[in-house]
């Protein structure tokens, strides 16, 4: 690596930068020294990508949701979040065949918002992609130490090993890390429905609302045990049977064919999720009672147990969801790496960490968040509030990415858009006002959460108003998405 890796000069700036909100052109190698691997992954491993993103919230997270909402609450909540994240999916399919770049929500928002909304975008995802793999992690660590492998229990080194041999994979390349994902993800999904069909023989009606009823709560009845405002403290634990699926998006530079394989994967990994996310709901409540689950660590083993003794069935989906929290750990750690390789490609983190390696893979883009995140969880254990954290980035971004779609609809209807989302605005606003309704929820849930989240957005934005947004990189594809509607309105005006 040379100096001109980790400065101004790598993109031609001038002493003291280009103009405020401006981007400057590359130097001829540029582009060439931060290129990904094209044509890797078709529609199935995209789609195995959207439910590895997600498919550990089956197995453990949501049932939390039953003691902020009962099993009303936290059913309403599923819906009106599966609603969200479905008229998302359908605005990012839309938004994703326009530009199929490794940039996906920060892409978008850059050119419908501008460099500061293409950041803010950006930066949301991050947190996201960054604390939720940390979270994951610790959770791993409990479930190897709860099932007695190799006499392992939770802590650092088992943190270490998973940070360590999951990022070798993905650099070793992104076709053989998505086929990894692929056959884990599909280890996880058989598990549920296993354990769907063993729990649904013990199915009662009468463990859906076991819990008890708070009398002071407004609204409150056996179904809304917490009241009216238990459906809206709900929400983040109903959007943990979808959370991540988002991040398809960030593979565009990597498929086959995005502009037909992005809309495609999307939708099919989004209905699966729904299916899975229903079933297993009613399946683990019915089985033993959400008084029961509730704040059960393990809720789908204790629902085919109960308080008894393990059988064949329950250790089957223990060691399952072990596959199943693998799968969304190293999906994510995945789509983390792809962003910070679109922002920092872009200029607006350093640009080094862009580099990729003989293999096309971003090594520092991987290398780095993963030592972060390693280094969050071995320090403080705490993956609830990491989730938490995670959940808070995440609603931002879904928020901005759905007005970026509104905005790009409205300001550039003549656009060429090979896919073209179902309702248009209306699904995308759908989106965008649930979306903000998640995020206050999050305060509702966690708010020191929230406000650590809100915390390393303002150092984030500091060190974009100060000193990034001088040293954009005009030849990235996002920029030269933005740069283009920009020559385009200049024509339209003169």
């Amino acid at each position: 690596m040379t100096l001109e890796d980790t400065t101004g000069s790598a993109s031609g700036d001038k002493p003291g930068g280009a103009p405020p909100g401006t981007a400057v052109p590359p130097k001829d190698d540029y582009l060439e020294r931060r290129a990904l691997r094209r044509g890797s992954a078709g529609w199935l491993l995209l789609t195995g990508l959207g439910v590895a993103y997600v498919v550990s919230g089956d197995f453990a997270g949501w049932n939390t949701g039953l003691s902020k909402g009962g099993f009303g609450g936290l059913a309403v909540a599923m819906v009106l979040m599966g609603a969200m994240y479905a008229c998302l999916v359908f605005a990012l399919a839309e938004l994703s065949a326009i530009l199929p770049t490794a940039g996906g929500g920060y892409g978008f928002a850059r050119r419908a918002l501008g460099t500061w909304g293409g950041f803010l975008t950006g930066t949301a995802i991050l947190i996201e992609y960054i604390l939720a793999p940390a979270a994951i992690c610790i959770f791993i660590g409990d479930y190897v130490e709860s099932l007695g492998l190799f006499g392992l229990t939770s802590g650092w080194p088992v943190y270490l090993v998973c940070f360590a041999l999951f990022i070798g994979i993905h650099l070793w390349g992104v076709g053989e890390a998505l086929r990894f994902s692929l056959i884990v993800t599909a280890i996880a999904v058989a598990a549920l429905v296993v354990f769907a069909f063993g729990a649904f023989t013990d199915f009662h009606v009468g463990g859906l609302n076991d819990i008890p009823v708070d009398g002071e709560a407004f609204g409150a009845t056996s179904w809304l045990p917490f009241g009216l405002l238990g459906i809206w403290a709900a929400f983040p634990f109903g959007m943990w049977f979808f959370l991540g699926v988002e991040g398809v998006p960030l593979a565009a530079e990597e498929a086959k064919d995005p502009v037909r394989s992005m809309p495609k994967a999307l939708a099919i990994s989004l209905g699966i999720l729904v299916l899975l996310a229903v079933v297993t709901f009613l399946a683990a409540t019915g089985a033993r009672g959400s008084a029961i689950i509730q704040t059960d660590g393990n809720p789908l083993v204790t629902a085919l147990q109960g308080r008894g003794e393990p059988t064949g069935l329950s250790r089957f989906v223990n060691y399952a969801g072990l596959a199943g929290l693998v799968a969304s750990f190293f999906s994510l750690i995945y789509a983390g790496s792809r962003q910070l390789f679109a922002l920092s490609r872009a200029g607006y983190l350093p640009r080094f960490l862009s580099l990729t390696s003989r293999r096309k893979s971003p090594y520092l883009g991987l290398l780095i968040p993963g030592a972060i995140g390693f280094a969050l969880a071995a320090g403080t254990g705490n993956g609830a509030r990491m989730l938490n954290i995670a959940v808070f980035g995440a609603t931002i971004s879904y928020a901005l990415m759905a007005l970026s779609h509104i905005v790009l609809r409205r300001r550039e209807p003549g656009l060429h858009r090979p896919y073209r989302t179902p309702g248009g605005t209306v699904t995308s606003s759908v989106a965008f006002v649930l979306a903000l309704a998640a995020l206050v929820a999050t305060f509702l849930v966690d708010r020191t959460a929230a406000f650590m989240a809100l915390g390393v957005y303002v150092i984030a934005l500091a060190y974009f108003a100060f000193y990034s947004r001088h040293r954009l990189v005009a030849g990235a594809p996002e920029e030269e998405f933005a740069a283009l509607a920009a020559a385009e309105a200049d024509l339209a005006r003169d």
